[in-house]
């Protein structure tokens, strides 16, 4: 039976297809911490699945149809397809819901009033930010983050407080099928063209999606898109070079580090709410910031107590993740995978403070689809960099495409910049190797993709000291 919804306010017994994955994971745990039953499988064991059964859920590598058997519900991602046999086993039995994770997703915020954060890029971080902040006034919020935020080693959590923290995806459409209270929009840039088309359709989505929401609305109106959006809905806005209600000014990035002072607009003009310090690198994660601290606001949070919680943020797991130092070389890793995050990323590298020697940046490129259409928006992405190494590009379950490769990526920036040093180094084995013998002391490597290059610092560094006879 497919169902538009499903009452999660009588215990149910589950079962989570696809449980090893981000987003299943996070939902399984939310489940399971809320009192339900539940059960997953996944073709592999992951580190996720073991924090699972840690907690106590009964996890199963392999699919079998005798897992679907007397469960209330099934729940899988849109990357498991239907023909799935435990999705079929289950699309067989009426007597079984079977949602997707947009739809278990929104049974979950029916639960509790939700704030959901939106927008192409920022929604991890800044959704963590918002949830540290709640969590530090007391709050107590439940959440659901597409990445581990260090402060709590998890992201996702149902807790006591009155209200649910979430990051709303629109490279599926979940976005446009929750039920919110409040939201924050970030910005809107190019991406998941498979299946909007034009950037023109991913504007039009998020309007749709801003017109559903009748609490607090908070847009960046930094972003062009996102301003109009605001206008047009009433929103709160935020930013940094914009007229806005809630405004950074003296903006200083130091030591790794950022502060600024928030303005407030008020019927008088603009009041000043005082100074923020944040433990994170860069301009983008200044705007990050402010949007937390505005949605805050309005969910009763002092200014003060946003500035005390901001300044003990630990961060997000894969956000210029520090991974390691060898032979004076330091490795960071980073989940940015498009144009714009690789710029802002390798732009924050480098504040007031910094005197590396080189920026090595490595992208590995990612989906098939994804890069036969965005290779040559990548061109001026890496003018923060010294040298540029460019792998093959990571599938992500998508189907190779004739011609479709990451050279594509090489050529686009030789083109803009023929001075520029790139790299490419499709073969893992050689990429380790240039990589290893390349880097020296003073070198930052900057690792990006949201593929499986994060453990490449540690090949890097592994590989090394093989090298020189350490165990």
């Amino acid at each position: 039976m497919v169902g538009d919804s499903f009452d999660l306010n009588v215990k149910r017994r589950i079962h989570v297809v696809g449980i090893g994955g981000p987003g299943m994971s996070a939902i399984a745990q939310v489940l399971f911490e809320m009192g339900h039953t539940v059960s997953g499988s996944d073709i592999v064991e992951s580190p996720a699945t073991d924090r699972l059964k840690a907690l106590g859920v009964k996890v199963s590598i392999g699919h079998d149809v005798a897992l679907v058997a007397g469960c209330d519900a099934v729940t899988f991602s849109s990357a498991i397809r239907q023909s799935n046999i435990e999705v079929a086993a289950a699309l067989a039995v009426p007597t079984i819901a079977l949602l997707t994770r947009a739809q278990m997703l929104a049974a979950i915020c029916d639960q509790r009033p939700t704030i959901a954060v939106a927008g192409t890029h920022g929604k991890t971080t800044t959704t963590s930010l918002l949830m540290h902040v709640l969590e530090r006034a007391g709050r107590k919020p439940s959440f659901v983050i597409g990445g581990d935020v260090r402060s709590v080693e998890t992201g996702a959590g149902w807790r006591d407080g009155d209200l649910f923290v979430v990051e709303a995806d629109e490279s599926d459409g979940t976005h446009l099928e929750l039920p919110i209270r409040a939201t924050i929009l970030t910005n809107i840039d190019v991406d998941h063209l498979d299946r909007y088309s034009s950037f023109e359709n991913i504007v039009s989505s998020f309007e749709e999606y801003v017109a559903k929401v009748d609490g607090p609305k908070v847009l960046c109106s930094d972003d062009a898109a996102v301003a109009t959006i605001a206008q047009k809905y009433g929103a709160i806005k935020y930013g940094i070079a914009s007229e806005a209600d809630f405004r950074a000014c003296e903006v200083s990035l130091a030591h790794g580090a950022s502060s600024f002072t928030v303005q407030h607009l008020d019927t008088g003009g603009y009041v000043t709410l005082g100074k923020v310090s944040l433990p994170l690198r860069g301009q983008h994660n200044v705007l990050n910031a402010l949007a937390a601290i505005a949605m805050a606001m309005q969910f009763e949070v002092a200014f003060d107590d946003c500035c005390d919680a901001l300044s003990t943020f630990g961060g997000v797991v894969r956000r210029f993740d520090h991974r390691g130092m060898d032979g004076g070389a330091t490795f960071i890793d980073d989940y940015a995978h498009l144009p714009n995050e690789i710029a802002a990323v390798l732009k924050a590298s480098r504040d007031e403070t910094d005197n590396w020697k080189r920026v090595v940046a490595v992208f590995q490129p990612n989906r098939f689809n994804r890069m036969n259409v965005l290779s040559p928006e990548y061109a001026d992405s890496f003018v923060g960099a010294d040298i540029v190494v460019i792998t093959e590009i990571y599938a992500s379950g998508t189907t190779p495409i004739e011609g479709v490769t990451g050279h594509l990526v090489v050529e686009a920036i030789r083109q803009a910049h023929p001075q520029a040093s790139v790299v490419w180094q499709p073969a893992r084995s050689d990429l380790i190797q240039f990589l290893a013998n390349e880097l020296s002391a003073g070198d930052l490597c900057i690792s990006m993709g949201c593929g499986d290059i994060e453990s490449l610092p540690d090949e890097v560094i592994a590989f090394r000291l093989a090298k020189r006879g350490v165990v």
